[in-house]
């Protein structure tokens, strides 16, 4: 069976070994990967993406869909699911407490908007919103808080997540930044 007539699963998930034996090592290759691990490896990595992001000034290379007027939308680089975002204040804040009233309140309202654009466009089951505040709590960016939203599936935990660790994603970014951002604007 050739790999374009195997059931889409066998295509994400191995290579078919063909008789090569069970020690044969299969490859799922994620070149994408290569641009960060470039930079966190060399030292490159800037000292804080959303802010780095935002003096870049070009939205579609940084992937920034939507400009408010104290915070911004951001696609995450490494989502969780194709639609994955993240809310983010144009200060460089690490607490809640440090926050002024107009962006937590312009935080929960491009919330509001970024759920129902995903919902418009990729119909999920559900929505997680959420942030990790410090080391502790899981920050993957530290001393900038953002606020990730992300649509849900049921069954959208599967084979390849559970046992294989990696994610597979039907939507490039670039295909995600041009749905949202048209949405969003």
């Amino acid at each position: 069976m050739g790999v374009l007539s195997m059931p889409p699963f066998c295509v994400m998930l191995c290579v078919q070994l063909r008789g090569k034996g069970s020690d044969a090592m299969d490859y799922l290759w994620s070149p994408w990967r290569y641009q960060y691990m470039a930079l966190v490896t060399g030292g490159k990595q800037p000292e804080c993406i959303f802010c780095d992001s935002l003096a870049r000034k070009d939205d579609a290379e940084t992937l920034i869909v939507h400009r408010g007027e104290k915070t911004f939308v951001i696609l995450n680089r490494f989502p969780y699911t194709s639609g994955h975002v993240m809310i983010v204040p144009y200060a460089h804040v690490s607490e809640l407490n440090s926050c002024d009233l107009g962006t937590l309140a312009e935080m929960m309202k491009l919330a509001q908007s970024t759920e129902m654009a995903l919902r418009a466009i990729y119909k999920p089951d559900g929505m997680n919103l959420g942030m990790n505040l410090g080391r502790a709590a899981g920050a993957g960016v530290l001393g900038h808080l953002h606020l990730h939203v992300l649509p849900r599936w049921i069954g959208d935990s599967n084979f390849m997540t559970v046992t294989g660790e990696t994610r597979v994603h039907p939507e490039e970014l670039k295909t995600t930044y041009e749905r949202l951002h048209k949405v969003l604007a």
